[in-house]
C-alpha cells in the first residue's frame, strides 16, 4: 500500500481571523518523513507578522467580546469547534498521519477524538468552576473569581501536535483568554487548520491565531518576547523550556511547562507478564518510541530477568513497521532527518557503552520501495547492567529501550529515581502494598500501576525536576490560565 498521495499544500499564518502570507514572503518545506515528499510549503512569520498576530490577540482581548462573553455562550462555541473536529476526523488523521509518520489508525481511532473531547472537557468543566467564599465574624464576606490572564503564547511539539494543541487551546480559551499558538516547524499541518476551525465555530476574529517558523532567532522567540504575551504554556524538549524561560524573563511571564521524560517501567517478579509484556511494547514503541512518557527504561527484577527478554524480544519483532496509511502498520518513521540522525546516533553510543543488542538496530530490510527513502529505524532493545550509562539516562525520544536488572525494591527505586527527569513511572506488581509503596517512592508526576498512558482530564499532569514546571488537567489548567481574585465586602 502506498502512502495516501498529498498534494503540495501552502500553509499560510492565520492572524485575526484570516489566513496570510508571510510579511518577508520566506517560505520553509515540510516533508513527508515515510517518503521524503515534499508535502507543505509553510509560509514563516517574521516578528512583524508575530507583533501582529499578538496585537490583534490583545485586541481580542480587551476590547472584543470574549472575555466578557457570559460563560455558557463562550462554552458553547468551544463545543461546537470539537464538533468540528469530529466531522473532519478522517481529513485531520490522514493529515496528522502523513505529518508526523504516525499509524493512520492511532491518528483516527485515538488522537482526533482525544482531540475534540480535550476542548468539549473545559468547556464543561469551566462551567462548573465556582468560587470560595471566607465570611469574617459579621463584618465582611470575602469571594473569590477567577478571570481570564489575557494572551497565552501556546507552544506545542511535533509528536503529537494536533492533540497537545487542543490540550493547550481548550482551558485557554474556557478561561476566557486568546491565544497565539506556535506549531513544530515539522508538523503544521492541523494545527494550521485551527484557525478556520475557530473560525466556523463562531469564535471572534483575533482570539485564535497562528503562527509558523522556527525558534531562536524566529517565530518562537519573537513570541516568547513579545511584550504583549502574558503567559506562556510549552511542551517540549528541556532544553528549548530553559531558553523559553530566559526568553520570558524580562517581562515576568507565567510559565506552564511539559518537558522531557525517561520513564522507569518496573517489572517486579510477581508482575502478570501476559498484561505486562503488551503493554510495555507500547510503552516502548508508540509513535516510534516519540512520546515524552514512553516507557523507555525496563527495570526487570532479576528472577524474572531472561523470560522478561526473551517474551519482550518475541513481541518487539512481531511489531509491523512500514507505512502509517496502511491499516496493518504498528510503527512508522520518525518524524525527520534531524531526528533521525540524532536516534541512530545512540546506536553507536550503546556500542562505544557495550550494552547488548537484543534486536533491531538497523533499518528495516523488507520496505517497500517507494518507502525506501523514509527515516525508518526497527525497534531496539538493549540490556545494559549499568543504569548510569547514556542510553539508560538520555531521552532517546525513539524506539530504543533499554532493559536493566534488578534485584531489590530498593535498588529499583534507587534506579528509577536516578535520572534529571520525573515525569511519569510505571510499576507492575500484583501485591497491593508494594504497589502503593513503590508509588510513594517513585519521584515522578504520574506513576501508573499495572497500566501505561491511562489519562483522567481532572487529575494533574506535569513532572517533578526538569521534566516540567507546573501541572496541567482540570483546576490545575484553569489555575493556570485565570487570575484569582478576592472581593471583599463590608457588611456594615
Amino acid at each position: 500500500m502506498k502512502s495516501v498521495d498529498t498534494k503540495v499544500r501552502e500553509i499560510k499564518l492565520f492572524i485575526d481571523g484570516e489566513y496570510v502570507t508571510s510579511s518577508s514572503h520566506s517560505l520553509f518545506e515540510v516533508k513527508n518523513p515515510a517518503t521524503q515528499e515534499v508535502i507543505a510549503k509553510v509560509h514563516e512569520a517574521t516578528k512583524e507578522d508575530v507583533d501582529r498576530a499578538c496585537k490583534a490577540a490583545r485586541r481580542a482581548f480587551e476590547e472584543g467580546p470574549w472575555r466578557t462573553m457570559p460563560v455558557k455562550e463562550r462554552c458553547e462555541k468551544i463545543r461546537r469547534m470539537a464538533e468540528i473536529i469530529m466531522e473532519r476526523r478522517e481529513e485531520l488523521a490522514r493529515l496528522e498521519a502523513t505529518d508526523v509518520g504516525k499509524p493512520y489508525s492511532v491518528a483516527f481511532e485515538k488522537e482526533i477524538p482525544r482531540s475534540a473531547h480535550n476542548l468539549k472537557f473545559f468547556a464543561d468543566f469551566i462551567e462548573q468552576l465556582g468560587g470560595e467564599v471566607y465570611p469574617m465574624e459579621e463584618e465582611y464576606l470575602n469571594y473569590t473569581r477567577y478571570e481570564p490572564v489575557g494572551v497565552a503564547a501556546l507552544i506545542t511539539p511535533w509528536n503529537l501536535p494536533f492533540m497537545l494543541t487542543t490540550w493547550k487551546l481548550g482551558p485557554c480559551l474556557a478561561a476566557g483568554n486568546t491565544a497565539v499558538i506556535k506549531p513544530a516547524e515539522a508538523t503544521p499541518l492541523t494545527v494550521s487548520l485551527l484557525g478556520e476551525i475557530a473560525k466556523e465555530a463562531g469564535i471572534p476574529d483575533g482570539v485564535v491565531n497562528v503562527v509558523h517558523g522556527f525558534g531562536p532567532n524566529s517565530t518562537g522567540e519573537f513570541l516568547t518576547a513579545h511584550p504583549e504575551v502574558d503567559l506562556i504554556s510549552f511542551t517540549g524538549e528541556t532544553t528549548t523550556g530553559k531558553a523559553i524561560m530566559k526568553t520570558g524573563a524580562d517581562t515576568l511571564k507565567r510559565v506552564s511547562f511539559e518537558l522531557g521524560g525517561k520513564a522507569a517501567n518496573i517489572i517486579f517478579e510477581d508482575a502478570d507478564l501476559h498484561k505486562a509484556i503488551p503493554v510495555s511494547i507500547q510503552a516502548a514503541f508508540l509513535n516510534s518510541g516519540q512520546v515524552c512518557l514512553a516507557g523507555s527504561r525496563i527495570l526487570v527484577q532479576r528472577s524474572i530477568f531472561d523470560e522478561f527478554v526473551a517474551r519482550f524480544k518475541k513481541a518487539a519483532e512481531e511489531l509491523v513497521v512500514g507505512d502509517p496509511q496502511d491499516p496493518r502498520t504498528n510503527m512508522g518513521p520518525l518524524v525527520s532527518e534531524e531526528h533521525y540522525k540524532k536516534v541512530t546516533s545512540y546506536l553507536e553510543i550503546a556500542k562505544q557503552e557495550n550494552a547488548t543488542l537484543i534486536t533491531g538496530g538497523k533499518r528495516p530490510s523488507n520496505l517497500p520501495d517507494y518507502l525506501k527513502n523514509g527515516f525508518y529505524l526497527e525497534p531496539t532493545v538493549y540490556v545494559h547492567e549499568n543504569p548510569e550509562a547514556r542510553i539508560c539516562q538520555e531521552e532517546i525520544f525513539g524506539p530504543v529501550v533499554t532493559i536493566i536488572p534488578f534485584d531489590t525494591e530498593e535498588e529499583a527505586v534507587q534506579i528509577a529515581n536516578n535520572t534529571q527527569y520525573g515525569l511519569n513511572g510505571v510499576i507492575w506488581t500484583e501485591n497491593l502494598q508494594r504497589a502503593h509503596r513503590i508509588s510513594h517512592q517513585v519521584r515522578a508526576g504520574t506513576i501508573w500501576v499495572n497500566c501505561w498512558f491511562v489519562r483522567d482530564l481532572r487529575a494533574p499532569f506535569g513532572g517533578f525536576k526538569k521534566s516540567g514546571i507546573g501541572r496541567e488537567g482540570g483546576k490545575h489548567s484553569l489555575e493556570f490560565f485565570t487570575e484569582a481574585k478576592n472581593i471583599c465586602i463590608a457588611l456594615q
